[in-house]
């Protein structure tokens, strides 16, 4: 139940995230037993670089305490989607945090609205989706893998995400997203090999009072051929972009100062002066000043994926 609600303290059954830096977390289940590989019920340890952890002494535990290590230290945190973004088992690629913010920005979810989701993949964007659509919205997300739908949908119960989420097997490419859903969608989010083929589907799953529309692709032949598919059933904004985070370099840089006194001089005088004055400058320290500075740092981001935004204007007959 740790994505429910906030909460203070750890409970039997929650998803915890073990912090041990920021590149070295772990997502675990605070169960005290677990069974192994053998059938048999043994102790639930975890192993990490700093030593082992007995998962049952942090039942009880405050969220964001420091807990001993048998070789060190960690803190345990109540999980939220960007946690479990970096710490979820991976049963597809992903997508992270800044092509997720502007794909929540650009569909204007907000709780209460109905979003739909294909694939579902390993359930990344799901769980933020599933944030801002609480406590009155609903989900409903495609997969045309069996066991991944599975899979997830027992992730979300045991998130306690279950009554905000229907997670469904259909290959919606050639299926659709199933007649109950024709006109009852705010939103739809394709990330899918062919999305050209499901646009016809998501059209008719937005509500005729219109909605908005996004498609994540890794190539841009994908999204060149989903913009025409767009176009010919009457959406318009149609805009593809995409978003490379780039972190900027902010620093204290010391610098000499230049004496420009003998610019002010006539040039007969500018000679001996300069002399005179690099004699001086030789002998007496040189004057610097500490400037604050910003600069992008030498490897830029690469490539995710293209983002292709569009609305459906409303009162489009849906034939």
């Amino acid at each position: 139940m740790s994505f429910l609600k906030p909460k203070t303290h750890i409970e039997k059954g929650d998803v915890v995230i073990l912090y041990l830096s920021v590149s070295s977390m772990h997502a675990i289940e605070a169960v005290p037993e677990i069974v192994n590989k053998k059938g048999e019920t043994i102790p639930h340890i975890f192993q990490t670089n700093y030593g082992s952890l007995k998962v049952e002494n942090i039942i009880g535990v405050e969220y964001g305490s420091r807990v001993e290590l048998s070789k060190g230290w960690a803190h345990v945190l109540q999980p939220t989607p960007e946690l479990w973004t970096q710490t979820l088992p991976h049963r597809t690629q992903i997508i992270y945090t800044p092509d997720i913010s502007m794909i929540l920005h650009q569909l204007e979810v907000r709780p209460g609205a109905v979003v739909i989701e294909s694939g579902t993949g390993s359930g990344s964007l799901s769980h933020y989706f599933l944030r801002a659509l609480k406590p009155t919205g609903h989900l409903h997300t495609f997969d045309f893998h069996e066991s991944r739908a599975d899979q997830a949908r027992d992730e979300f119960r045991r998130h306690g995400l279950a009554d905000f989420v229907t997670v469904y097997h259909r290959d919606v490419c050639n299926l659709g997203f199933t007649e109950e859903l024709d006109g009852q969608a705010d939103a739809v989010f394709l990330d899918l090999p062919a999305p050209d083929l499901a646009v016809p589907h998501a059209f008719k799953a937005l509500k005729l009072s219109g909605g908005r529309f996004c498609s994540f692709s890794p190539c841009i032949e994908q999204s060149q051929r989903c913009i025409q598919e767009l176009t010919k059933l009457g959406f318009n904004e149609i805009v593809s972009m995409e978003v490379l985070q780039q972190e900027s370099v902010v620093k204290t840089r010391t610098l000499p100062v230049i004496d420009l006194e003998f610019l002010k001089l006539p040039k007969s005088e500018e000679t001996t002066t300069t002399t005179a004055a690099n004699a001086e400058e030789s002998k007496a320290p040189k004057e610097v000043k500490k400037y604050l500075t910003s600069s992008n740092p030498q490897v830029l981001p690469g490539h995710t994926g293209f983002l292709t935004f569009a609305t459906l204007p409303p009162n489009i007959p849906k034939v």
